[in-house]
């Protein structure tokens, strides 16, 4: 039978071996470095429109490929034609042509995108077009109350009517 005593030594003993053990792994010149992957940059923004979930300017880092920005913008809608895909690069300077947000269309959420259009502007959009039927004509957005002069001109360009 063993005593107390020998087997305290016994498990001081083992505890001191794996401490050993352990140190001697351990040099005090062994430095750990730490590297973090940077940040990605920002290169610049890109237009996604078409038959996405939610059309529109969207920041483009330099990781980003074409599956991570569609899923930036909430994936491609069902009607859309892989097959035809267009991506047009404007050179420095040239002004690009944005997507028109056609009126008789677009929900309330999209049209709030549009310049001096806030959420309850594009609430009367949307209501005054269930009532009167589509628009015939991008003029007749004044006729909704909050769309003055000021405020036509700034959205005449960015929007269109459908048949």
């Amino acid at each position: 039978m063993i005593s107390k005593f020998n087997a305290y030594r016994f498990l001081t003993i083992i505890l001191v071996l794996f401490a050993v053990t352990i140190l001697s792994g351990c040099e005090g010149s062994n430095e750990v470095e730490i590297r973090l992957k940077p940040a990605a940059e920002v290169r610049g923004m890109v237009y996604i429109g078409g038959s996405i979930t939610m059309p529109g300017y969207y920041p483009v880092k330099d990781t980003d490929n074409l599956k991570s920005i569609l899923q930036a913008v909430g994936g491609i809608s069902s009607s859309a034609d892989l097959e035809h895909m267009r991506l047009y690069i404007p050179a420095v300077g040239e002004a690009g042509t944005p997507q028109k947000v056609d009126v008789n269309r677009a929900e309330a959420w999209l049209l709030i995108g549009l310049p001096e259009i806030g959420e309850v502007t594009a609430e009367r959009i949307v209501a005054y077009r269930e009532k009167n039927g589509p628009f015939r004509s991008i003029n007749d957005l004044t006729r909704i109350e909050g769309i003055g002069k000021a405020t036509f001109d700034k959205i005449k360009d960015l929007v269109t009517v459908s048949e």
